[in-house]
């Protein structure tokens, strides 16, 4: 156990952003030399459409409001934000849920094994993806109710969220294979040492996970944060 923990401690610092560090930090991954800056692929990635969708936002020319959409004008930024916290909270105690003594647990005496772990990585990850879009279309509702560059920002939103959500979504996927990873060269450590505690590892590998899945919740969370603090006067 002393001999992972070590490991971890002696890496090399990497740079990137905080989630990609912590990554490269617990599961000994290298992290590939950065590329060009997001700015500059951009146009790798937005098609035609939202190329012109995109470009009509930028320039204030902005779709006409569908007939049925609620009037959001009223809606208070401190009620966007507490309900922001609120959904933001449950889910942190969901992630907390799945550590030793919660009630996802896999039981003490039972046969190693990630398959449970990662169903329930998977299943976190569904629950975030579904409460953080819906927050996501809430705030922009409310932004496009305002005139001027609010609005107009709700619509650069938009386009963004639907040009880069999909690369979102197929790097965060690899998280679980990633956590596999670990957990088995953890088991493996344990296997080897001398006096092999197998409570010791298991209370590790429950600790990276939850520092993950934190790390990724704030990740999820970034547009929302901006987008709130777009709501305030």
């Amino acid at each position: 156990m002393s001999g992972i923990v070590a490991t971890e401690h002696q890496r090399t610092p990497v740079p990137g952003p905080a989630f990609v560090r912590l990554l490269a930090r617990i599961t000994g991954e290298e992290i590939p030399a950065p590329g060009p800056p997001v700015a500059a692929r951009l146009g790798q990635w937005v098609d035609w459409n939202r190329a012109v969708a995109l470009s009509a936002a930028l320039d204030g020319r902005l779709p006409a409001a569908a007939d049925g959409v609620p009037d959001t004008a009223g809606i208070e930024p401190d009620g966007e934000a507490g309900a922001c916290a609120r959904a933001r909270r449950a889910l942190e105690d969901a992630i907390a849920a799945r550590g030793p003594g919660g009630s996802r647990a896999p039981a003490s005496d039972a046969a190693p094994d990630f398959a449970p772990y990662r169903r329930d990585y998977l299943d976190l990850q569904r629950s975030m993806q579904a409460t953080t879009g819906q927050l996501r279309g809430r705030l922009r509702d409310a932004l496009a109710s305002r005139p001027g560059d609010a609005a107009r920002l709700a619509e650069v939103d938009a386009v963004m969220e639907q040009t880069l959500s999909p690369r979102e979504q197929a790097l965060l996927a690899t998280v679980p294979a990633l956590l596999g990873a670990h957990f088995e060269r953890l088991r493996a450590a344990a296997d080897a040492a001398p006096d092999p505690s197998p409570g010791d590892w298991r209370a590790r590998f429950h600790h990276d996970m939850h520092r993950v899945l934190r790390a990724e919740l704030d990740v999820r969370f970034h547009p929302i944060d901006g987008l709130l603090a777009a709501l305030r006067p």
